[in-house]
């Protein structure tokens, strides 16, 4: 698995300045992770804690909240986990949101052709 970082934006819900983090992107995460001290820093509150299994299966519970995160200029509400410092993850709700599949031969984001909304068929 290509493993690469992206230039992201993030910021207060409530608008204002959007401060520049370089995550790696990782599709095995569930949500975006960034260090609680600066999302703390930018006035993001954890709305809760969640449980969650590490990569190493670790348990961990960390804060989850929502934050306004930037890519290639578009704007978005993303869920965030309060990690530790050094953690920058960009995960695959954030990718999801922002509808970009990742190109891993190119290390790069793309945005995706389409999107499955399940079956199409009439009821």
């Amino acid at each position: 698995m290509s493993m690469f970082k992206v230039d992201v934006g993030v910021g207060n819900m409530e608008g204002g300045d959007l401060a520049p983090v370089r995550p790696m992107v990782d599709t095995g995460a569930a949500h975006s992770m960034l260090p609680e001290s600066l999302l703390t820093r930018l006035g993001i509150a954890p709305r809760r804690e969640l449980s969650f299994i590490l990569a190493d299966g670790t348990p961990a519970i960390y804060g989850f909240g929502f934050a306004r995160l930037s890519i290639d200029g578009e704007e978005c509400p993303c869920p965030v986990i309060f990690g530790p410092e050094g953690n920058h993850l960009l995960g695959a709700s954030t990718l999801e949101i922002f509808n970009l599949v990742v190109d891993p031969a190119g290390e790069r984001l793309l945005p995706a052709e389409w999107l499955s909304l399940g079956w199409g068929g009439e009821l």
